[in-house]
């Protein structure tokens, strides 16, 4: 038996999905466009930007970001995990740090 994405995913990323698709729909009515406007601006059927306001999991993340784009975030996504703001990255990096650095001997060529 195959399990969905649905299945798996922890509730904690199930809640930021359905935030974000609430999000969005709140964006979209702030700025007056319709679900079907949204949609069409976006090259998807009605129904799929449907599912993605109530945050299923199931979506393509280029529907997202194509409706992130729509709605005028469009560089939002490419800051999302900005190696300069990823704390746990950055910590790994220093501990693989060489304790000391030492300088090669340069080669003394024959003759």
């Amino acid at each position: 038996m195959r399990s969905s994405v649905s299945d798996v995913l922890p509730s904690a990323v199930k809640r930021s999905l359905i935030k974000f698709g609430s999000d969005l729909a709140t964006a979209r009515r702030k700025r007056g466009l319709t679900i079907l406007a949204v949609a069409e601006r976006m090259g998807v059927a009605k129904n799929t930007y449907l599912r993605a306001e109530k945050g299923d999991p199931r979506v393509g993340l280029g529907v997202y970001a194509m409706a992130l784009f729509v709605m005028g975030f469009g560089s939002s996504l490419g800051t999302l995990i900005d190696v300069s703001r990823d704390d746990t990255g950055l910590l790994l990096d220093e501990e693989r740090l060489p304790k000391r650095v030492r300088m090669k001997k340069a080669r003394v060529p024959q003759s």
